[in-house]
């Protein structure tokens, strides 16, 4: 019995260490199927660029992207400006660039055929377009009625500076050539350019209008600069293809509502408001906005490592959070305390595409008769006098009924907006009296979702007139299939900082809609309905039969 024990624990022994390899070989097959399958999908980085993130030099590419920023000066009649933080992965770095900022996945080039599809669900947004109300065409335009007219054969005079804001005393060379290019081949921002006319700033259906929604938001940084004057901090940005936009940085999130004890001259601006109220002038049908986009920016490397502005290049710094920030020089708001701060380096903002510099399209400036007084004790003229319309319109240009008119479209967009800052605008000196106003520097708007500021009504309050089709159109955004909340916020979808707007300040549009109508109506009740609701659009029909008979006889 004592001899069989030795070979017995043998047997047990040897049983046992074929048990423990064959564990080791099943562990080890399943942690390779594992991996495999992990890196089934190509990890591969992408192919490298150099530290400014530009591709390899062309001088014919160079050349061809020179020869766009000085078509604008042979144009004729040219006489003449993170609340939601996208919440990368931990550990993704940002690189910038055209190619890194598809944070949502959302397309600008196919917002068109987005808002076109026709579905069982279908987009209220595509609906509204659709609509008789949304189809009056413009009058026919004649060459005086474009801000510019091209020729195929363009003389360029191409100036190139390393100097911008606030820098000066650099070197400049000049050349001259002579292309032959075609519009179609313009930049984006040089065929909205080319659009713009005396009724309108871009056509409803204009596909350069997604175009440079795409570029605002994706196209590479190349230059910042800080934009002189103002009360806040803005950024002037520009594009390879010399494109120019605007970036308000943001200062606040989007459920922080201003408090009830602020001044409306006090409060900040909010890039938000930017983005909203471009979709709403579109929504609205007057589209006197230029397009603005959301976009994610990386104040690192998008604007302390490229700018030329010494001043605001000295106003960065690292917080104790390990943040990067900067402030810039303004009149109010650019001070350490109050300055804005990455994520660590990310930073919200909205692009809004510059207008056409004064140089070659001059734009007047009109102080609004309805300007506050700005005092925390002093009220302005028409706070006071309840006839202020009258004398109104004995005073040019608002002798002119169209220039009022046009003024309480914007105090609609403005009253909508909850904007209460409003003290001048803009037109095209080209077209004199007889156009649209420029619906500039919206900002403040979107600041108070719980309180309806009916002063800003006051102008439509006091007149008592209103487009026809404006009302039409508001008439039909306070119905069920169109209602202004929803196509609101399905436009808004579109941009890459979606959600733009609280809910609760897309609900309290549809609350001051129904406050527009009811002043409407109210001022329809007292007896005078026939003079509250001019036909703008019959007018317009007016304006093209005599453009077709001016058109004949010329023939």
């Amino acid at each position: 019995m004592l001899r069989q024990l030795p070979s017995l624990l043998q047997r047990k022994f040897k049983i046992f260490l074929f048990f423990l390899l064959l564990l080791a070989v099943l562990i080890h097959t399943v942690l390779d199927l594992a991996f495999s399958s992990g890196h089934g999908s190509c990890g591969c980085s992408p192919k490298a660029m150099d530290p400014m993130g530009l591709l390899p030099t062309n001088p014919i590419l160079e050349v061809q992207n020179k020869l766009n920023l000085r078509i604008l000066q042979d144009f004729s009649s040219s006489n003449g400006s993170l609340e939601k933080r996208s919440h990368l992965p931990e550990g993704t770095s940002y690189l910038g660039g055209r190619n890194n900022m598809d944070l949502q996945g959302h397309s600008f080039k196919h917002q068109e055929e987005k808002e076109k599809t026709v579905s069982a669900d279908r987009s209220k947004l595509a609906a509204l377009f659709d609509h008789p109300l949304y189809k009056v065409p413009t009058p026919e335009l004649m060459v005086k009625d474009k801000l510019f007219v091209t020729s195929p054969k363009i003389k360029l005079t191409l100036k190139i500076s390393e100097s911008d804001e606030w820098i000066s005393g650099s070197a400049a060379d000049t050349l001259h050539l002579v292309e032959q290019m075609s519009p179609e081949t313009y930049p984006p921002w040089l065929r909205f350019y080319a659009g713009i006319n005396r009724y309108e700033l871009y056509g409803r259906h204009d596909p350069t209008r997604p175009d440079l929604l795409e570029d605002l938001a994706m196209q590479k940084i190349v230059s910042s600069v800080q934009k002189p004057g103002g009360t806040q901090l803005k950024i002037i940005m520009t594009f390879p293809n010399h494109g120019k936009a605007l970036f308000k940085p943001m200062k606040q999130t989007r459920d922080q509502e201003t408090s009830a004890d602020f001044f409306y001259f006090s409060d900040f601006e909010r890039h938000n408001a930017e983005i909203a109220a471009f979709h709403l002038d579109r929504i609205l049908d007057f589209r006197r906005i230029p397009p603005v986009s959301g976009r994610l920016v990386n104040i690192t490397k998008e604007i302390r490592d490229i700018t030329t502005d010494r001043k605001l290049f000295k106003t960065f710094f690292i917080s104790p959070a390990g943040n990067v920030c900067f402030y810039g020089e303004c009149s109010y708001y650019c001070s350490t305390e109050h300055a804005l701060c990455g994520k660590p380096d990310l930073l919200e903002g909205s692009v809004a595409a510059l207008l056409p510099d004064e140089k070659l399209a001059k734009r007047h400036s009109w102080r609004s008769p309805w300007r506050r007084s700005y005092s925390k004790s002093k009220k302005a003229e028409w706070e006071l006098n309840r006839n202020y319309c009258t004398q109104v319109r004995k005073t040019p240009p608002y002798d002119q009924t169209s220039r009022l008119l046009n003024l309480i479209d914007l105090t609609v967009l403005d009253f909508l907006m909850g904007n209460m800052d409003r003290h001048h605008y803009e037109t095209f000196e080209k077209f004199g009296n007889n156009t649209f106003l420029l619906h500039l520097d919206n900002g403040r708007g979107f600041g108070r979702h719980s309180h309806d500021e009916m002063s800003i009504l006051a102008p439509l309050q006091q007149c008592c007139i209103i487009k026809k089709s404006t009302f039409s159109r508001l008439q039909l955004l306070a119905t069920e299939p169109y209602r202004l909340s929803d196509v609101m916020r399905e436009s808004l979808a579109a941009d890459r900082l979606s959600p733009v707007l609280f809910e609760p300040h897309l609900k309290a549009l549809d609350r001051r809609l129904q406050k527009v109508l009811d002043m409407v109506k109210r001022c329809m009740k007292k007896g005078q309905d026939k003079g509250v609701l001019l036909d703008d659009q019959e007018k317009q029909q007016d304006v093209t039969s005599e453009q077709q008979e001016d058109k004949r006889s010329t023939e």
